[in-house]
């Protein structure tokens, strides 16, 4: 069984990324094991951490995650490919490469936004990230 991580936002980018897994998984039968991962930052502005408790702040990331996760869950559904959803709160690129450790994952396929070099060195990206931090495979997908 092969563990892929498939960091989802619910852009474009991270849909293609969806769409190229599920022609693999078409492919690979019952030999790919997907979690479907969406991290939500931590809340740091101060507004927000007055008046909400930490336990409300929390419950917003979940239902913001999982309304991340929504079209890829359909797009997996409608291919019935099977996988696990997960939302996690953290630092987003730490947290990928975290859980992608801690459930022994083979590889991450991720969509990139198609910056140009100059825009993303500037900027950053997460996906510079993942790879930097992260000792897995990492196939992008534009």
């Amino acid at each position: 069984m092969i563990k892929v991580l498939i960091p989802v936002d619910g852009s474009p980018a991270s849909l293609r990324a969806v769409d190229h897994v599920i022609k693999l998984a078409q492919g690979c039968g019952d030999k790919l094991e997907l979690r479907l991962v969406n991290v939500q930052p931590p809340v740091d502005a101060w507004e927000v951490k007055r008046f909400l408790p930490e336990s409300e702040v929390q419950a917003m990331q979940e239902s913001r995650g999982g309304d991340a996760l929504a079209a890829a869950r359909q797009k997996l559904d409608a291919a019935g490919v099977a996988y696990t959803p997960v939302v996690l709160l953290g630092a987003v690129a730490e947290t990928l490469v975290a859980h992608a450790r801690e459930q022994d994952c083979d590889s991450i396929v991720m969509g990139t936004r198609g910056e140009s070099a100059i825009h993303e060195l500037l900027v950053g990206s997460v996906t510079h990230e993942v790879i930097r931090l992260g000792e897995l495979p990492v196939t992008l997908v534009k």
